[in-house]
């Protein structure tokens, strides 16, 4: 068994998550850990949501580490979205790392879940690294993760 000293899960979750990515299902697992199809979908769901939190933590402080952080407000459209991206790195002596369109994919594709019409529907912060790459963090926490682009 891997040691979870350290992290977030309980050995339970990490045994589960270990059968489950083996390609077993809950059954299974509930039949080798002595437990039910249930409490194996509980711990399952309880491992996924710490998991979650982990990765989103990780990327609001790499997001706050960037030499560059901006906050963008519902509202703002894509295209002023790309521009600022821009600008911000123009003002910091940062060369952005994508042209204009595979910038602006890039982001789309990230901040689809919290736009509508090529606008944003939530907050998001930005970060802007040394070597240009471009860091996002949705101040709702909700559907939106950190993406290194």
């Amino acid at each position: 068994m891997v040691a979870t000293t350290g992290t977030i899960l309980t050995d339970r979750q990490v045994e589960v998550l270990r059968l489950r990515e083996g390609g077993h299902t809950q059954q299974e697992v509930a039949d080798t850990l002595g437990t039910t199809s249930s409490n194996v979908s509980a711990v399952e769901r309880a491992a996924e949501q710490n998991v979650e939190k982990a990765r989103r933590t990780l990327e609001l402080v790499q997001t706050l580490r960037a030499p560059v952080q901006f906050t963008v407000p519902a509202g703002t459209s894509f295209d002023d979205l790309v521009t600022r991206v821009y600008a911000r790195g123009d003002e910091a002596g940062i060369k952005i790392a994508y042209c204009r369109p595979e910038l602006y994919t890039h982001l789309y594709g990230i901040l689809e879940a919290v736009t509508d019409a090529n606008q944003l529907n939530e907050t998001i912060t930005l970060g802007l690294t040394e070597d240009g790459e471009v860091k996002v963090y949705t101040d709702e926490g909700g559907s939106v993760e950190g993406h290194r682009l």
